[in-house]
């Protein structure tokens, strides 16, 4: 990321060395300034090119540029007053300059409008290789080397035995359940704050959900809550089938306490880590805490497939028949031979291949969006207005999403809405599912009969721009957004 002082030059340098700044900074642009370090002239490669038809030689001193005051702006500019100068001035650079005239920014057009999403795939080259090496094999269809390598290599990575590579994370969970004997009439207990893919596959076996609050500490299913709603479940003498904890937004869940409160009503957990493929806690991977472990592979998660998921556990028994269900329950005869109901949940030889190159980049994409994360935090460590997401003692998130709360008094829709109108794409924090029409019927157990951490979260969560894809100068440009749009907010309590 090139600096202000790396796009400067004075008037003793030459047209050609500012040709060669321009190509070098990829910045469009090289500013001129004079002894005293004050802006006289901005050049771009047409302004060049001008002045090259003009009888301009590349050697001739800058000292010669015809004087014209260059369009500046002063601090503070919001976003969205660059771009109304620019559009004004028919400009695609404003150099932003202090009192002395001496330039101390510089805003580019391409970066002030480019859109920029809340999480983008990062692909590379290690990705394509293993797709051609499907196609020359003809490997394309369910099944296949890449499947088979892929779900060895996620499944090591993440320190189990065996793992399933599935169309979904949603059919992961899914059949969790089935292999748990979840089925109608039967309870599973599932965190409130979560997206509702944690949820739905609970109603397509007719069981039903229980939903339980988060902590403040880790935005989690809360163990007191849990514990409470196991003893509730055991006093009616109707133990849940499952506890599906969720790793929210690469968060670990606090297993240090889930686990044992689980063993102890002897129920086990499905362990839904689908944003928190690399995210740790004691040096142990989410989506090894429970006896069967869900990811997913979506366009917008740390590492992607495009679509898929994948079940793991170190049941060998349970893995194997996973793969049987997932690919409609075959029987082992020599004829299509079915005995029970199946699903068509398995991955593709050739997304397998993408999840393969994309798994050799995963720490590097987990380094990217904690100094992301590290870079927000930093940038707008004078914004009291908001709080970001916490990482409690021993946990390592992965940071998949940037999330931050804001003060009471601070609507986190018009702050979204802010955000959108300078092209930067930000979220709600997921809804709780206890406040969803398609749950209303649901019980919901908090840790006393007066608190909801769930919706408090909701109410007042935001979740930024994240990709490992992103430069610093996006990053950069987002909180300095979301910095003025809070400020523009009413008085913050």
């Amino acid at each position: 990321m090139a600096k202000i002082d790396d796009l400067v030059l004075t008037g003793a340098a030459s047209l050609g060395d500012a040709l060669q700044l321009i190509e070098r900074t990829a910045k469009e642009v090289a500013l001129v300034v004079d002894d005293d370090a004050k802006l006289v002239a901005l050049l771009t490669d047409g302004d060049i090119r001008r002045l090259l038809l003009q009888d301009w030689t590349l050697g001739r001193s800058l000292r010669d540029l015809p004087e014209r005051s260059p369009i500046t702006a002063c601090m503070p500019c919001s976003d969205a007053e660059a771009v109304g100068l620019l559009d004004r001035h028919k400009i695609d650079q404003l150099p932003i300059v202090d009192d002395n005239g001496r330039v101390i920014d510089l805003l580019l057009r391409r970066d002030l409008t480019e859109k920029i999403w809340l999480s983008t795939p990062h692909m590379g080259e290690d990705e394509l290789q293993y797709v051609n090496q499907a196609f020359a094999t003809n490997w394309i269809a369910p099944l296949g080397p890449n499947v088979d390598a892929f779900e060895k290599e996620l499944a090591q990575f993440v320190g189990v035995q065996h793992g399933a590579a599935l169309s979904s994370g949603t059919a992961a969970i899914h059949l969790a359940l089935v292999l748990l004997g979840v089925g109608p009439g039967d309870r599973v207990i599932c965190p409130s704050l979560t997206f509702v893919a944690s949820a739905n596959p609970v109603l397509y076996q007719g069981a039903e959900p229980i939903f339980v609050d988060v902590e403040t500490g880790s935005w989690n299913i809360c163990p007191l809550a849990l514990e409470r709603a196991l003893a509730e479940c055991k006093r009616e003498g109707r133990l849940p089938k499952a506890v599906i904890t969720v790793d929210l937004y690469g968060q670990a869940a606090d297993y240090r306490s889930i686990v044992p409160i689980c063993a102890a009503y002897g129920v086990p957990i499905v362990e839904d880590a689908a944003e928190a493929l690399g995210a740790k806690l004691d040096g142990q991977a989410c989506g090894s805490f429970g006896k069967i472990g869900i990811f997913s592979f979506n366009g917008n998660k740390i590492i992607t497939t495009s679509g898929g998921g994948m079940l793991v556990a170190d049941d060998p028994d349970l893995v194997a028949r996973a793969r049987k269900l997932s690919t409609q329950a075959r029987d082992d005869a020599p004829w299509y031979e079915h005995s029970e109901v199946g699903y068509n949940y398995r991955m593709s030889n050739v997304l397998a291949g993408i999840g393969r190159g994309q798994l050799a980049k995963l720490e590097e994409r987990v380094d990217k969006r904690r100094e992301i994360f590290a870079r927000y935090e930093q940038a707008l460590a004078d914004c009291t207005a908001l709080t970001w997401m916490p990482e409690f003692d021993g946990s390592r998130s992965n940071r998949w999403l940037t999330t931050c709360l804001l003060n009471h008094s601070l609507d986190p829709q018009a702050v979204m809405q802010d955000l959108a109108r300078l092209n930067i794409e930000a979220r709600r924090v997921w809804k709780p599912m206890h406040l969803q029409p398609l749950f209303k019927q649901a019980r919901f157990v908090s840790s006393n009969e007066t608190s909801d951490v769930s919706a408090d979260l909701f109410a007042r969560g935001l979740c930024l721009p994240s990709g490992s894809n992103m430069t610093l100068d996006q990053v950069d440009r987002v909180a300095a957004a979301l910095a003025d749009a809070v400020s523009r907010q009413p008085s913050q309590a």
